[in-house]
């Protein structure tokens, strides 16, 4: 890995230094990786909401934005997000590298000071977090949950992955659901906040035209000398974690006020193979991922039966997921005419131009990633949640290496599992 430096803080507490003279910022992010549970999955979505508000040095929002004015308008930001099997707590900080200051000073080293103090020194009331924050802060979470059903292509999407991952810890929404957030208060919240900065994994990544000198800055921190060693509680996401059991295809349709029908298809690799994510982004791409994909072309171009075609490619769990925006009564042709695609994909029925197409689209998207602080820096935590590392050359030749042969023998063991509906 050419770029980036991996030190091991403590055990489970992981610093990444990626070394960068692309950009005039620093961006520095913390995550906070934990498997995803029922139990514990809305007072996760909760903690991020409730550490940004205020901190033992900075105990109101105000306070905290105006340390962030100080440093010539720095940014910070921060969320929650399912990543294969695990929930992860983000969150991050951008400012103005040191070089381009207009007078001597260490944004960086104050960057590192206040990301820190936000996610390990909250404000606290009589050994909790304080109400206040916790009851605004629920009623913010209460309607993101609530307008969940606004974005129509999304909660088809996310209904989709429900129904195939029944009683799976995948299958969970990642700000968790009503029925919890009514029985969370101050107490439980900050129970579970303890629990998750003494057990889960903690990465720590600073990106931008930075010396190796700056761990000292973070090892130094006191708020990272008061955090614990740990046998870090995470999923690594790995070909044992997502291991598919052949099944018979299922068909979910449900009923909203909606004008246009959401189709989402959502296909398995079965008996994953260790090059299949590589061969699957290519195949992914003939199918639905390019503007010259068999899906846009076939499906929305020549039967105009989708105003929206694509397909996506989730590798932390080996699915495609088709996805449509069609006229509700087209629902049987369109599903025929996508069958159909899959099918072709089996026999072969699609060209070395369109595997060259759609590896040009790839490698373009890899030589892109370094051009953006924030893409790059995910590119580097999904390998560490992977626990796989790759450079951008080897994976544009493991991306080359990829012929007819292997995307045929994978398409063979591409499953239907779930067809999802979404109609008036």
């Amino acid at each position: 890995m050419n770029n980036v430096i991996n030190l091991e803080i403590k055990k489970g507490i992981n610093l990444h230094l990626i070394k960068t003279n692309k950009f005039k910022t620093n961006l520095l992010s913390v995550f906070l990786s934990t498997p995803l549970s029922k139990e514990k999955v809305t007072l996760n979505a909760l903690i991020p909401a409730i550490l940004r508000r205020g901190t033992q040095t900075m105990p109101t929002q105000d306070e905290i934005s105006i340390s962030l004015e100080e440093m010539y308008g720095a940014s910070f930001d921060c969320g929650i997000d399912k990543i294969g099997d695990d929930q992860v707590l983000k969150f991050y900080l951008e400012t103005i590298n040191n070089e381009f200051l207009p007078e001597e000073g260490d944004n960086l080293e104050q960057a590192i000071k206040i990301l820190l103090e936000v996610v390990f020194n909250p404000l606290l009331e009589n050994n909790e977090f304080k109400k206040e924050y916790v009851e605004n802060e629920k009623n913010n979470l209460k309607q993101i949950i609530e307008g969940r059903k606004d974005a129509k292509a999304t909660y088809a999407y996310d209904r989709c992955i429900e129904e195939m991952y029944k009683n799976m810890p995948y299958s969970l929404y990642k700000y968790g659901n009503l029925e919890d957030l009514e029985k969370i208060n101050n107490k439980s919240a900050y129970e579970q906040y303890i629990n998750l900065i003494n057990n889960c994994k903690i990465d720590i990544f600073i990106s931008g035209n930075i010396e190796e000198e700056v761990k000292q800055k973070v090892l130094s921190n006191p708020n990272i000398q008061k955090l614990q060693e740990r046998d870090a509680n995470y999923i690594i996401n790995n070909k044992e974690s997502r291991k598919k059991e052949k099944r018979e295809e299922q068909e979910v349709s449900e009923s909203m006020d909606v004008n246009q029908g959401k189709l989402i298809i959502g296909l398995d690799i079965l008996e994953e193979k260790e090059d299949d994510k590589y061969i699957a982004l290519v195949y992914n791409a003939i199918l639905g991922g390019i503007p010259t994909s068999k899906m846009f072309q076939n499906v929305r171009e020549k039967n105009s039966l989708a105003y929206t075609a694509s397909s996506s490619f989730i590798r932390q769990k080996a699915n495609i997921f088709i996805k449509c925006g069609i006229d509700i009564q087209n629902y049987e042709k369109a599903l025929k005419i996508i069958k159909e695609q899959i099918e072709d994909m089996k026999k072969g029925e699609f060209t070395d131009q369109n595997i060259e197409e759609a590896k040009r689209n790839i490698i373009s998207t890899i030589n892109f990633i370094p051009d953006e602080q924030d893409t790059e820096l995910m590119y580097y935590f999904s390998q560490e949640l992977s626990g796989y590392e790759m450079g951008y050359d080897e994976y544009i030749q493991k991306i080359n290496d990829v012929n007819k042969e292997k995307i045929i023998n994978l398409a063979k063991r591409m499953q239907i599992n779930t067809i999802y509906f979404l109609k008036n």
